[in-house]
C-alpha cells in the first residue's frame, strides 16, 4: 500500500510540475473551438502528443540512452511554425473565410467518420505543441521511470493517463467564465499564435538548444 500511494504522490507531483502551462495552452485551444476545430481534436491530440513524450522517457526505465535535452529543445520550432501560420491566416479577407464556413458540411463524410477524426490535422497541430512543450517533462520523467520497479511504472503511466484528462477538463472549464471568454473570443485569435511563437522560443532559450545552433 505504501509503494501505491508513493508511486501516486510521485506521479501527481511531477505531472503537476511539467504540466501548469500545459493548462494556458489547452485553454487558448478550446477557446478557439468551432466546426473546424472540435474538441475532440484537441483531446486526442493532446493524450497522442503526451504518449510521444511517455516513449520518449521510457529509455530512462530501460536505463538505455536518455535524450539530450538540448535535442528535444529543437521542437521548439514547431510552435512557431504553427503560430507563424495562423498569423499568416489572419491577412485573409473575410470573403474566404466565409467560403471556407460554407464549404465545411460539404466534406462531412459520415460512412468514415472514426477514421477521418484520427487523421484531422488538427490533431496533429495539438499534439505537435504537446510534444514540442514536453522538453521539461522528458528530464523529470527520465530519471522518474529510471527510479521506479515495473509495478510502480505502470502505477504512475495510469496516474498520468488520467490527469490528462483533468487537465483537458480544466482547459474547456476555464473557457466557460464569461470574462476568461469576452477575452478570449475578441483577441484569441490574435493572442493564440503569439503565445505559440513566444512558447517556441521559450523552449528553444530554455534547453539551451540556441547556444547548440
Amino acid at each position: 500500500m505504501n509503494q501505491f500511494l508513493g508511486a501516486v504522490a510521485s506521479a501527481c507531483a511531477a505531472f503537476s510540475a511539467t504540466n501548469l502551462d500545459d493548462i494556458i495552452i489547452l485553454t487558448l485551444f478550446f477557446a478557439q473551438v468551432n466546426a473546424n476545430f472540435r474538441k475532440r481534436h484537441i483531446i486526442i491530440g493532446q493524450y497522442l502528443g503526451f504518449t510521444v513524450i511517455i516513449l520518449a522517457s521510457l529509455p530512462g526505465f530501460f536505463s538505455g540512452l536518455v535524450i539530450k535535452r538540448s535535442l528535444i529543445g529543437l521542437l521548439g520550432f514547431l510552435p512557431i511554425i504553427i503560430g507563424i501560420y495562423q498569423l499568416l491566416k489572419l491577412v485573409k479577407t473575410k470573403e474566404n473565410d466565409n467560403d471556407q464556413i460554407q464549404a465545411v458540411p460539404v466534406t462531412t463524410n459520415q460512412g468514415n467518420t472514426i477514421f477521418n477524426n484520427l487523421l484531422a490535422p488538427q490533431i496533429y497541430n495539438v499534439a505537435a505543441v504537446t510534444f514540442a512543450n514536453g522538453g521539461d517533462n522528458i528530464s523529470v520523467y527520465v530519471p522518474l521511470f529510471a527510479s521506479t520497479n515495473f509495478q510502480q511504472l505502470l502505477i504512475t503511466l495510469a496516474v498520468f493517463y488520467i490527469l490528462i484528462g483533468v487537465w483537458c477538463y480544466l482547459g474547456y472549464f476555464l473557457t466557460r467564465h464569461r470574462g476568461i471568454t469576452h477575452i478570449f473570443s475578441k483577441y484569441g485569435h490574435i493572442l493564440a499564435p503569439i503565445v505559440l511563437i513566444g512558447l517556441g522560443i521559450y523552449i528553444l532559450v530554455d534547453s539551451g538548444s540556441l547556444q547548440h545552433m
